[in-house]
């Protein structure tokens, strides 16, 4: 399994490219698509929300006969809590394939921006019209760009591998930075494979990798009514088609893994108003399940987050947020780490090095460790620390 460079089209089949439509006030990029040269089996996960999008609500549909060729995706509006939501929708569907010159029932919709205003539909249309050579196989960067909102950098990630003799790709984007919580979180992802295999096992692969990536990512713990990831495998690797479980679907199920928690980790890196990515690990559980519960609550603790900012070693809100998570556990076996700095033990404070303390928190990317010492299992959440900006940025998002 290797990390290689770029996203969306680094797999064999796929284009991708970003162009501005005017949605966004500032005339950026404001609208992305993703194409396959073949019709792909496809699959998606969604925001758990009772609000859901238009676009969410659509692109389930869509999905019912399990194949796909194309996302059309629009940054800076919704198309949330809006009367004419669902025909605005089904009117990018159909945009998106006239210009493509494919089915409208193989596209799929995702939008983020702000909730409650009307989608200006006629300038996607007026711009796709106009038929911009704006896809290509190197335009996966672009089409990040172009779904970026208060996004600070694009997010793309990739792998390849070897398979039944073949070489694989798996390549992915996402946007993300605010409004981010487990069980989905404000966030917009594609991702492509040229690898052949069956939709039920597709399905069950990425169930498995958004359970362990952006279903363990946490800035502020609010989630989106937009959360979507969506997956097209096209087949174009040539593989016999992964139909069972066994050791071929599993090296596909790494690397699905990989490239969605390396853009996880990225959207918690670029939290808004975030100077450092946090990763809470729990160790010494006595359930995997637990272990998510315990270091899903102390990742969301804003008592937490905001040491964090200020570099103040203050391990018992630490403690405090694993004891009210639900999850029952012995305080007197716990033992809390900054980095490799043990500062609690037997659910007690030590006397540590405060200096020491303070050049582990003024880090970029800090790890806390959490030892239930409760069995044997293990679950790390990605988070942010929570700063002064993220109120600036927040109190003014529709202005």
């Amino acid at each position: 399994m290797q990390k290689i460079s770029g996203g969306v089209t680094v797999a064999a089949g796929f284009q991708a490219g970003g162009i501005a439509c005017g949605i966004k006030k500032n005339g950026q990029p404001d609208l992305a698509l993703v194409y396959s040269e073949a019709p792909a089996v496809a699959a998606g996960i969604f925001t758990t929300n009772v609000v859901q999008a238009a676009p969410v609500v659509f692109s389930k549909q869509q999905l019912r006969n399990d194949t796909a060729q194309a996302v059309i995706l629009n940054s800076g509006n919704a198309n949330a809590c809006v009367p004419d939501g669902t025909a605005t929708a089904e009117a990018m569907a159909r945009a998106a394939a006239d210009f493509l010159g494919i089915p409208s029932d193989a596209v799929l919709v995702a939008s983020t921006g702000v909730i409650g205003v009307s989608l200006p539909m006629t300038k996607i249309q007026q711009t796709l019209a106009g038929r911009p050579e704006f896809i290509s196989a190197e335009g996966g960067r672009a089409a990040a760009q172009a779904i970026m909102t208060t996004d600070t950098f694009p997010k793309e990630a990739a792998v390849e591998f070897e398979l039944d003799g073949r070489t694989v790709h798996i390549g992915g984007m996402a946007k993300g930075s605010g409004m981010i919580h487990p069980n989905m979180a404000t966030m917009l992802g594609v991702v492509t494979t040229d690898i052949a295999i069956d939709a039920a096992m597709l399905k069950r692969a990425l169930r498995r990798a958004g359970d362990l990536s952006f279903n363990r990512v946490t800035v502020d713990g609010d989630t989106s009514t937009n959360d979507c990831l969506l997956i097209l495998a096209n087949g174009k690797a040539g593989n016999a088609s992964l139909e069972t479980d066994g050791p071929e679907y599993q090296l596909f199920l790494e690397g699905l893994i990989t490239v969605c928690q390396d853009l996880a980790r990225q959207m918690a890196r670029d939290g808004e108003g975030a100077t450092k990515l946090v990763e809470i690990k729990v160790t010494g559980a006595a359930t995997e399940s637990e272990a998510v519960t315990i270091a899903k609550s102390i990742a969301t603790s804003n008592l937490v987050k905001t040491a964090l900012f200020g570099e103040d070693a203050n391990w018992g809100r630490i403690l405090a947020a694993a004891g009210y998570s639900g999850v029952t556990f012995e305080p007197g076996r716990v033992r809390i780490y900054l980095g490799d700095l043990l500062v609690c033990e037997n659910g007690c404070g030590l006397v540590f090095d405060e200096a020491r303390a303070k050049r582990v928190l003024e880090q970029s990317e800090l790890l806390i460790t959490v030892n239930l010492g409760a069995g044997s299992a293990e679950a790390s959440v990605w988070t942010c620390d929570l700063s002064y900006d993220y109120v600036k940025i927040n109190g003014s998002y529709r202005t």
